[in-house]
């Protein structure tokens, strides 16, 4: 196949110039030994079991846990601070703010250091923050929207590395079941964040939400731990291994240092790198529709997950106890079949029909959001479990096909800096502004969160239609990467002949 707009390589080959980009070291960039299979070394292979995925899920479930700790606790918090409904909104956006202002910088470290490393080291640092929260003496809320706030810094950083992480030790046919592990235990988290939450808050007083806070100290230290001891994956391991039928993974036995020309060279060459990454990144026709599509679904998710128990609570007279606990069985009982399935799907149907990596999440995008607003039609507290329970399920089944998609359609050199630019524009365009924008409409009409969802809800009909866009695109993005790779070998071996 030729490809315009590229490098000619050996053999007549024509290279993308996105994709020469995936193999294109920084200046001054150390390599690893891992990397050195494509220069004729021969590199330090290892068996991956599914351990690293388990891992990297178990690293994203801690975090979600600390998340949601404060929805658990939030009739609490309100009474000791003497908030309202305005400031508890304003307590989950500076969360999801600083994610949005760090993700980028902290994307493009993890590109260029060793991103188990910089895992443990931040979620050390998050579990200290958590439990520093529960420390603030009441009248000092500001105080504590900084201490929350800070958490959305370990999620910048956690979140891309992992993502990088999953697509450098596992190649394109098992991704999806890879990134349902890691979209499962988020729910187990968002699940567990809300008991722990309920059950400080409910039998400990008018402190107990303090304890919560305190929870995920022990679990994630223990985590970081062994973060630190992953092997880390050369860069684009799965992705040769997949064009040369290799077994096993290439280790990185060598790392960059974290500031190899100082701390102020490493600014400029951020800021420089940044803009290139971006550049490399939104030339890939993939990426730029699956934006719009990643927002939307930000925002409709951010705004169930931090309001829905509050429905139950108004609209249903449920106990906060309650209302937290069926949202919880609701991520759970719905999120974790859907996801698994999800993988299944995402995996075995990568190669059935054109563009199944994002048909699938702008089918099942569709269909929830019609579920959903079918739920919020009056009906009793039975039905519309039930109808939002199916329509989790649904959403839910569209997250491993989607991150995987991602995965597959971007330069494994930037992968990092590509997850973290969908974390900023499903911030900038859909968290940060989901759980303020919903309770200003519910606060328009009297408080009552049905009429907020109905409204807010028929946006992720956007996004769907966008993801179904990015058919016609990804199957050409992906194959320039495993192009790049094939010419990068092929430019290495002896006389310009074909590896083997």
């Amino acid at each position: 196949m030729v490809v315009r707009g590229g490098s000619q390589g050996r053999g007549g080959r024509v290279v993308p110039k996105v994709a020469l980009a995936m193999f294109r070291r920084e200046p001054g960039q150390q390599r690893s030994r891992g990397a050195l299979a494509l220069n004729g070394d021969a590199p330090r292979l290892l068996a991956v079991s599914t351990w690293p995925m388990w891992l990297l899920g178990l690293a994203v479930m801690i975090d979600t846990l600390d998340q949601y700790i404060v929805r658990g606790t939030s009739n609490q918090i309100e009474r000791v601070f003497h908030v309202g409904d305005f400031q508890i909104g304003i307590l989950f956006s500076a969360f999801i703010i600083v994610n949005g202002i760090a993700t980028l910088p902290a994307s493009y470290l993890g590109d260029r250091w060793s991103r188990k490393n910089i895992m443990a080291v931040t979620i050390v640092f998050w579990s200290v923050m958590s439990a520093l929260g529960g420390l603030v003496p009441a009248g000092a809320f500001v105080l504590l929207v900084v201490l929350r706030g800070a958490l959305g810094f370990g999620q910048a950083v956690t979140g891309p590395s992992s993502s990088s992480l999953v697509a450098d030790y596992y190649g394109i046919e098992r991704r999806g079941q890879a990134f349902s592990i890691q979209q499962c235990l988020t729910y187990v988290g968002l699940g567990l964040g809300l008991a722990v939450g309920s059950f400080f808050g409910t039998r400990f007083g008018h402190d107990g939400w303090r304890l919560a806070f305190l929870v995920s100290i022990v679990p994630g230290f223990v985590i970081a731990y062994l973060c630190w001891r992953l092997p880390e994956p050369s860069r684009g391991t799965a992705d040769r291994a997949h064009v040369t039928g290799a077994v096993g993974m290439e280790v990185a036995t060598e790392s960059q240092p974290l500031f190899p020309g100082g701390f102020s060279r490493f600014v400029g060459d951020m800021g420089r790198g940044l803009r290139d990454d971006a550049r490399t990144i939104l030339a890939i026709p993939t990426i730029r529709y699956a934006l719009v599509g990643v927002s939307v679904a930000g925002f409709v998710v951010t705004a169930v997950a931090t309001w829905m128990p509050t429905l139950y609570e108004r609209q249903f007279h449920l106990s906060q106890g309650k209302a937290n606990s069926a949202f919880g069985a609701l991520a759970i009982l719905a999120g974790i079949p859907g996801t698994v399935i999800g993988g299944r799907i995402a995996d075995r149907w990568v190669h059935r029909f054109l563009g199944a990596r994002v048909v699938i999440p702008g089918v099942c995008l569709l269909a929830a959001g019609v579920l959903f607003l079918a739920s919020f039609i009056p009906m009793p507290f039975a039905p519309m479990f039930a109808l939002q329970l199916l329509g989790f399920f649904v959403y839910s089944s569209a997250v491993p096909a989607l991150r995987a998609g991602l995965a597959d359609a971007t330069p494994a050199r930037v992968r990092g800096t590509g997850a973290g630019a969908f974390n900023v524009a499903s911030i900038i365009f859909g968290s940060a502004v989901a759980p303020l924008a919903t309770a200003a409409v519910a606060n328009h009409f009297g408080g009552n969160y049905r009429v907020a969802f109905a409204i807010v809800m028929p946006i992720s009909f956007v996004g769907a239609f966008f993801l179904l866009a990015a058919r016609r695109h990804i199957e050409a993005d992906t194959a320039k990467i495993f192009e790049a790779v094939i010419a990068a070998q092929a430019a290495q071996s002896p006389e310009g002949t074909e590896p083997a």
